[in-house]
């Protein structure tokens, strides 16, 4: 809906597809909805007896105004409503409009909507989409808000299924289509260089290829879940995130189509399942803590005394630091604008942790690089690591990358195909090339400081000096 996706510049193609979903049309009762769910099967404002008429309206804000967008900075939402409320105005040449809109970014939002539409003859109608309950509707015994996630998502399996998903509507009545602008006019695929190429490969846009892929993963790899979705270099999880996060999926889909393999996937569903309920909490979180993107949940950790090093900071993003675990992670988020889950820990902890950088620093970049950039689950994610959230991993534990490296990437495929330098190395110094002795780094073609990085940080080292850290924090 109006949502607060912004990468225009690299997920151009999804924006592109919206028309499969839907017909475009105008009238004077036309409702206008932003473009967020591009899905015909559980789209709510397109059910039976929803509307009359509908025109989708794909409208990018950037309610972070400090978080550049490829070559765009969006002023936040609240600056840009009067501008919107001005194209409502003029794209349907002064006729009323019913605006259909969902707020992901927490409470107070729809009334900066409702004000400035409302001035250009419009009204404003909410829908959930984004989430499998009502988010306002969960809370504890108490009637408080849940900071921890196994309660939560204990309270929200006693809710029972979700809703099922809406039925397709036989038509969607489409007259002549409105204004508007060309997508190709806008420029936005790269050309020089074509930095996207990985992107195409590997990601096949609309509602009909994100149903195949849960369906492939439903038919096999679901079934090893709970351990594959730990192993970088195997085909383990779904990748049906970027789907949900563009709207070719909701999470209603999600939830109800995997219980229809209940019977045949045991452990791994369940777990599975629960990485959607992680999902729900961080929407949860989000709706509850409007901040969080910017500011650790738990205040204190506003005085963790982190450095300022924009070269550690610039080798972190390139996947140059030495470390071939995070380097790995680094690069496939650059080739293919995601990263695997595992990967996506041990390269935030060891940003956060050994190299002792603001978690805000990594959020950012994650936020502007993958292609399934949630701002909920980006923002929780980045707070659980950084020990700041309300449910977190201990600021005291930190991921060591080498045994993380060692214990997940054995075989070494993962590290092999995004650090090819590093390809002929023995597993036994694959995760750890700066402690080969010299004739089996020359016997694998591997000259450190020139070929491949050496490490940053001491790791152990940098380990101590975070814990320092926090505790200079907890004195303070």
């Amino acid at each position: 809906m109006f949502g607060l996706r912004h990468q225009l510049d690299q997920h151009a193609t999804h924006i592109a597809r919206v028309e499969e979903n839907y017909r475009y049309a105008m009238g004077a009762q036309a409702r206008l909805a932003g473009a967020k769910d591009r899905r015909s099967l559980d789209a709510q404002v397109v059910a039976p007896g929803c509307i009359e008429e509908i025109l989708p309206l794909l409208v990018v804000v950037n309610d972070h105004a400090d978080v550049a967008v490829g070559s765009l900075v969006g002023p936040p939402v609240r600056r840009q409503m009067p501008g919107i409320a001005t194209l409502v105005e003029r794209r349907l040449v002064g006729q009323p409009a019913h605006v259909v809109a969902h707020d992901e970014t927490g409470h107070g939002l729809e009334h900066r909507y409702i004000d400035a539409l409302a001035a250009a003859g419009a009204t404003l109608h909410l829908h959930r989409t984004h989430t499998l309950f009502d988010l306002d509707g969960i809370t504890t015994k108490t009637g408080g808000i849940y900071g921890v996630y196994t309660p939560f998502a204990r309270t929200c399996r006693a809710l029972g299924s979700p809703q099922p998903p809406t039925p397709a509507p036989d038509r969607i009545p489409s007259p002549a289509a409105p204004r508007s602008d060309r997508l190709e006019d806008w420029g936005l695929l790269p050309t020089h260089p074509d930095w996207a190429g990985g992107f195409r490969k590997t990601w096949q846009v609309g509602e009909a290829a994100a149903h195949d892929c849960l369906a492939a993963f439903l038919s096999k790899a679901v079934h090893g879940y709970d351990t594959g979705r730990n192993l970088p270099g195997q085909p383990g999880t779904s990748m049906v995130s970027p789907h949900l996060h563009w709207g070719e999926l909701s999470p209603t889909q999600v939830w109800h189509t995997a219980r229809q393999a209940a019977q045949q996937t045991g452990e791994g569903l369940e777990v599975y399942l629960g990485e959607i309920l992680w999902r729900e909490f961080s929407a949860y979180l989000l709706w509850h803590h409007p901040h969080m993107p910017e500011q650790p949940l738990r205040p204190e950790f506003a005085r963790l005394p982190v450095r300022d090093d924009d070269a550690a900071l610039h080798a972190w993003r390139h996947g140059q630091t030495g470390v071939p675990i995070v380097d790995a992670g680094m690069r496939q988020l650059r080739s293919l604008g995601w990263m695997h889950n595992r990967v996506r820990m041990i390269t935030a902890s060891f940003l956060v942790k050994q190299l002792l950088l603001p978690w805000q620093a990594g959020s950012a970049f994650f936020w502007k690089m993958l292609v399934d950039a949630d701002l909920a689950s980006n923002s929780a994610s980045w707070q659980w690591i950084a020990g700041c959230g309300t449910d977190n991993s201990p600021f005291f534990r930190v991921f060591n990358p080498l045994t993380q490296g060692e214990k997940f990437d054995a075989a070494g495929a993962y590290v092999r195909r995004w650090v090819p330098e590093l390809a002929r190395m023995p597993n036994a110094f694959l995760h750890q090339p700066w402690a080969a002795d010299a004739i089996t780094l020359a016997g694998a073609g591997v000259v450190l400081g020139k070929t491949y990085p050496a490490p940053l940080v001491d790791l152990p080292a940098a380990r101590q000096r975070a814990l320092d850290a926090f505790k200079t924090m907890r004195t303070a």
